[in-house]
């Protein structure tokens, strides 16, 4: 399969996250594995895929490094996939996208709802700051900048969005 991303993003971690988990059935298959599935017929059943298709996305999977393919069963030889770190540290980043899906839904509109386990009450995600706890949402106080691997086309992007951009706290006309 050709790749997506476009030249001059492939170091972008946008652009090379999207290329693992962009594709539609990943992020549903992801969502089963975050629930507890592990099993072939279990995912196949849960998402009515076709068999090719859940061999496809399951082998792409296992190659990210996001499931590892273990057998559970010798005669004959099953093999269930099971999170990996990587794997399951994609688990805000689905919960997020469904929250971010949930709130332009009514709330009986919600087919899903993310809840605390002991309470039952439901949780509303969110993407905050660790140092400082603020949310991230606000794209004025929070930017991208170029990292210390940037190449200088990436430099350059951030460079001239800088100048271009408002000093945080002021209004663009100032």
């Amino acid at each position: 399969m050709a790749s997506r991303i476009r030249l001059e993003d492939r170091e972008c971690p946008l652009s090379t996250t999207v290329q693992h988990v962009g594709e539609w059935w990943t992020l549903l298959i992801l969502h089963d594995a975050f629930d507890g599935y592990t099993r072939f017929d279990q995912f196949q059943q849960s998402l009515n895929i076709s068999t090719s298709m859940l061999t496809t996305r399951l082998k792409t999977l296992v190659a990210d490094g996001l499931l590892e393919r273990r057998p559970y069963q010798t005669n004959p030889v099953r093999h269930e996939y099971v999170l990996t770190e990587r794997g399951r540290s994609l688990r805000p980043v689905v919960v997020a996208l469904a929250a971010w899906g949930n709130q332009h839904l009514e709330p009986e509109e919600r087919a899903m709802i993310l809840v605390d386990a002991r309470t039952g009450e439901e949780a509303e995600p969110v993407v905050v700051d660790a140092r400082t706890g603020r949310s991230l949402d606000d794209s004025e106080m929070y930017v991208f900048t170029a990292g210390p691997a940037a190449s200088e086309a990436m430099r350059a992007r951030y460079v001239e969005l800088e100048r271009r951009r408002p000093v945080p706290g002021t209004s663009a006309s100032e």
